[in-house]
């Protein structure tokens, strides 16, 4: 089975039910032992995801605890040397693509081409309406936002010319050294997943059965090389039950994922990383 493992970063994000109690003090110290662990063992990548701020009445089941992705990416770039940095999800309403594409360039430069934009359109007005952010038509939005980025990646002069963003003449440097970094478009509707095999690399669903998953994979048939980001959707325990952790992934593998976000239960940093290697191992074991 050829199935790459990424790692939902603990401590960066707190979801209620996901997360464990050790996160709540974790340290940018864990944060690194983390990163370097999960580089060492050969896992695809790390993700942060992005709120500037979540209404109190949804902190109950969103989660309160968001660190910033670019701060935070950068940080644990600087302390690994391989595995890839994932945006899980960047809201796009959010920011101007040239923003986006001169921040994450510069990440991508000084990590050496290691970043992933996954990108989604966003679901919490209050959190739009605080940053006066344009709520309306944010689908219509994002979809010209990801083409105007592609539009911007590995160019000093970029120029595009759309309904909601126009540029030109405008110098960006430093600027990503790739012109294409992979894009994949977080969401859980139908219209995600189209929007995804017209404008991205890849389609990175949360909150839906793998079954559902399969079908509509099936239906939308994307081509070859597409990726397909499945998240565990629970903290998985590969050493105390590891044919749990197996049956996890086999399932995923078979709804149609090419790489799973794994999240993982543990009662430290310490066992956090312990978790990362038998992750790992067990991953090893269903590629023979």
């Amino acid at each position: 089975m050829s199935l790459r493992i990424g790692l939902s970063t603990p401590v960066v994000v707190q979801v209620p039910g996901v997360s464990s109690p050790w996160e709540t003090a974790g340290t940018p110290e864990d944060l690194a032992a983390v990163a370097r662990t999960a580089d060492e063992c050969g896992l695809d990548f790390l993700t942060c995801s992005e709120h500037v701020a979540v209404p109190a009445a949804e902190a109950a089941t969103r989660g309160a605890v968001y660190w910033d992705p670019l701060s935070t990416l950068a940080y644990l770039a600087a302390h690994t040397g391989r595995i890839r940095l994932a945006t899980a999800v960047l809201v796009l309403g959010y920011h101007h693509p040239i923003e986006i594409a001169k921040r994450y360039g510069t990440l991508d430069l000084i990590s050496g081409g290691r970043v992933v934009l996954g990108v989604g359109i966003g679901s919490l007005k209050e959190e739009f309406d605080l940053i006066a952010a344009t709520w309306a038509q944010r689908a219509a939005r994002a979809d010209e936002a990801i083409t105007a980025l592609q539009a911007s990646f590995g160019c000093a002069e970029p120029t595009y010319s759309g309904r909601f963003y126009s540029f030109s003449g405008m110098r960006v440097e430093p600027h990503s050294p790739r012109s294409q970094p992979p894009i994949w478009v977080g969401g859980r509707s139908e219209a995600s997943l189209r929007r995804a095999i017209r404008l991205a690399n890849g389609w990175m669903p949360f909150g839906l059965d793998p079954v559902r998953i399969r079908a509509m994979l099936d239906r939308h048939a994307p081509a070859s090389g597409f990726e397909v980001v499945l998240g565990t959707g629970r903290a998985l325990d590969p050493s105390a039950d590891p044919n749990d952790t197996r049956d996890c992934l086999t399932g995923l593998a078979d709804a149609g994922a090419t790489v799973v976000s794994c999240s993982l239960a543990a009662r430290s940093a310490e066992d956090f990383c312990a978790q990362i290697g038998r992750l790992a191992e067990i991953a090893s074991e269903l590629k023979e």
